[in-house]
């Protein structure tokens, strides 16, 4: 490890295999994708382990990218009972009764067109903000959609690796999508 080593970083390299693809699933939902990061362990420092993760990111198929973004809950819904969803999504929260409207609309007709939930890294966006990335992306073609939706999990692993690491606690799969303490 180097002076850069977090204890949550230490953990996660420490962690037996079980328990640090479960932390990783935590992060991303594609089975390529963890495997490979975990294959890559120990990570010197959360640097290290971001690129790792953006360079595997970056190799997923198309298969792999449905599979991480079906485990994604619609904007404007997080699962319920799951603090990172609610954290994540926090801009649509006290939205008004018609943006909600207006962006589950949005948000069905992009999953009508491309056989998947609208993705974005929707940590610190408002639900304007959400809304209009909605309308601005409904008219992308596919191929298009896809690498937009690969480099917005790209952002949000990022985000939640940084959680994962820079957890205080005992376990590595306390994670948050800020960098605050869960």
């Amino acid at each position: 490890m180097t002076s850069s080593s977090t204890p949550g970083l230490t953990r996660f390299n420490t962690a037996d295999d079980d328990e640090a693809r479960t932390a990783l699933r935590a992060v991303c939902a594609s089975g390529a994708w963890v495997e490979a990061v975990l294959a890559r362990r120990p990570y010197p420092d959360l640097t290290a382990l971001r690129t790792t993760s953006d360079a595997i990111m970056a190799a997923l198929t198309p298969a792999d990218l449905a599979e991480a973004t079906a485990a994604h809950p619609p904007i404007g819904r997080p699962t319920p009972g799951d603090p990172v969803s609610a954290r994540e999504q926090r801009g649509m929260a006290d939205a008004p009764a018609g943006l909600k409207a207006e962006t589950l609309a949005l948000n069905l007709a992009y999953q009508e067109k491309f056989g998947h939930v609208f993705l974005v890294c929707a940590t610190g966006l408002s639900a304007a903000r959400l809304r209009d990335a909605v309308r601005a992306r409904i008219g992308n073609t596919p191929e298009r959609e896809r690498e937009i939706v690969r480099e917005e999990l790209g952002k949000i692993n990022r985000i939640r690796l940084a959680g994962l690491v820079e957890a205080p606690g005992d376990t590595p799969d306390r994670t948050t999508t800020d960098g605050s303490p869960p």
